[in-house]
């Protein structure tokens, strides 16, 4: 499993946002996948979820991250 967060946050994403935000400017991908990650540190309803099933708890918290309108 990767350790950069840019590439776990793309992992997250399904492969049509994947490609969109492969397309911005790193800097843009790691304003992303920094507010991913704080969405996966402060959300405790993701916390359940985590427990059964990682990826999926990843996967929400970046479809969140993008309908808030930071993608």
């Amino acid at each position: 499993m990767s350790t950069d967060p840019v590439g776990r946050f793309l992992t997250a994403l399904d492969p049509d946002h994947r490609k969109v935000i492969s397309a911005k400017p790193r800097e843009e991908q790691e304003r992303l996948a920094a507010a991913w990650e704080r969405e996966l540190e402060e959300d405790t309803e993701l916390d359940s979820l985590d427990e059964l099933s990682p990826p999926a708890a990843e996967a929400e918290a970046a479809r969140r991250v993008l309908d808030r309108g930071t993608g």
